[in-house]
């Protein structure tokens, strides 16, 4: 089971760098997202996976999980939707104030000559 978590962790961390590294908006929002849900999936299996224990202690249990990771995850998760929520509305707000989505736009030789510089 710990190698198919790490493994889901490495193709997310994989495709979402992959994904950052494009030239439109949408991709990037997509792959910090993806590199987000890694992160978490990482944070969440550094408690010890464990299937089907509590993760409370009380009288008659042997077997529990942190708690602590699961807090963390829960947390990350709900600071990264917000974060993805502000990058997707000045993403938005740079195509329409533009009508493209590179992330890098290469300056024009016309924005060159109007300065004078050549």
């Amino acid at each position: 089971m710990e190698f198919l978590v790490a493994s889901a962790i490495g193709v997310m961390t994989a495709g979402g760098i992959y994904l950052m590294l494009r030239l439109r908006t949408f991709p990037v929002i997509l792959g910090i997202s993806l590199l987000t849900y890694a992160v978490n999936v990482f944070l969440f299996s550094s408690g010890r996976l464990t299937v089907g224990a509590p993760p409370i202690l009380s009288d008659g249990v042997s077997v529990y999980t942190d708690p602590l990771p699961q807090a963390l995850v829960l947390t990350a998760i709900v600071i990264s939707f917000g974060m993805t929520a502000v990058v997707v509305m000045i993403g938005l707000g740079a195509f329409l104030g533009s009508d493209d989505d590179h992330v890098d736009d290469p300056i024009d030789d016309a924005d060159d000559k109007a300065e004078g510089t050549s």
